[in-house]
């Protein structure tokens, strides 16, 4: 994985969807991955069983659902999902609007979640991405700054 730009293609961002709860938000990120083609059905309520152990919220209404050690056999290749839930998800009584669910094999979810973090980090970002109201608008903001990371 060299960028963001290898592992988030324009067919895993979901925009202006609703979630029930934080389940019904997990397993709809579990299922971008399962469709662009990056995990086996058993990662799915693998994504659940990390979120019982530790929260996958970070701050900034972001969560970053992902499977644990062991589900890792289950990703076919290192992917990342965007999904925006613009009313809000309450993630153990956090408002999170957006998650980036995660899928990556051997230790490359390292490198994801500083990516991440650097990208989320940097003023206004969070928020454009937040208010995004297209695809490309999102790949250019993520694309962007891991440029500049890169740099």
């Amino acid at each position: 994985m060299g960028n963001l730009a290898d592992v988030l293609t324009a067919d895993a961002v979901r925009l202006g969807l609703r979630a029930a709860d934080k389940h019904d938000a997990i397993s709809q990120c579990g299922q971008v991955l399962l469709a662009i083609g990056a995990v086996e059905a058993p990662y799915l309520p693998a994504m659940h069983e990390r979120e019982t152990s530790i929260s996958t919220y970070i701050g900034e209404q972001v969560a970053i659902p992902h499977g644990t050690d062991a589900s890792r056999a289950h990703v076919l290749r290192t992917a990342i999902a965007v999904l925006q839930f613009p009313d809000g998800v309450d993630w153990n009584g956090n408002d999170v609007r957006l998650c980036i669910a995660i899928a990556a094999d051997g230790d490359q979810h390292v490198k994801l979640l500083s990516a991440l973090a650097t990208v989320l980090l940097t003023p206004g970002k969070g928020e454009q991405l937040r208010g995004a109201t297209d695809v490309p608008t999102v790949l250019t903001l993520l694309h962007q700054t891991d440029e500049e990371i890169s740099a």
